[in-house]
């Protein structure tokens, strides 16, 4: 479901660039999308939100990955009134030291959201974090799905996902960007 509008917004804020680029899972690619470009974009960020909030039931409730489903979070949670809940990588040794952050009730539906998904492990984390804290959680909001079998171990987590972008839709014009 590519969204044209979204699309050249990333392309506009240079968050996707081409290259030669390590990735967190230590592959390598020919392109990047940098989250931290898009996500302090503000029209980038209001084109997310919006598109997020528009996936959302009334009495939904949002969690973000930290570090970058935070500020989608927080951007969607205003657009749709809807609370939100952080989803720490780890636990923090001082204060509270909890893994999840904010209000958080026994048996409450989360749906997550993450900025981009490439073997899902960062997502699928979150996903049992929320759910060793007492949540259901069964669909997950991406911005980019680069398609490269994240998808697929999120859905054998047992979380349908649904990306705003796939790699194909972002890559498709890639001679015309590229240049």
């Amino acid at each position: 479901m590519a969204n044209q509008n979204l699309i050249d917004a990333l392309r506009a804020a240079d968050a996707v660039r081409f290259g030669e680029f390590e990735l967190s899972h230590g592959g390598t690619s020919d392109y990047y999308v940098d989250k931290y470009l898009f996500e302090t974009d503000p029209r980038c960020l209001e084109l997310i939100a919006d598109a997020f909030a528009d996936r959302l039931e009334a009495d939904a409730k949002l969690g973000g990955v930290a570090l970058g489903g935070v500020p989608l979070a927080a951007a969607t949670s205003v657009a749709a009134g809807v609370p939100y809940v952080i989803a720490r990588k780890q636990r923090k040794d001082y204060g509270t030291a909890n893994l999840i952050e904010g209000r958080l009730e026994d048996g409450e539906d989360v749906v997550v959201v993450e900025d981009i998904v490439t073997t899902g492990t960062s997502l699928v984390d979150a996903v049992e974090a929320l759910r060793d804290a007492g949540a259901t959680v069964e669909r997950a909001l991406v911005v980019v799905d680069r398609q490269e079998g994240g998808r697929e171990n999120v859905e054998a987590a047992g979380v349908e996902m649904e990306a705003l972008v796939t790699a194909e839709e972002l890559l498709a014009d890639r001679d015309r960007t590229d240049a």
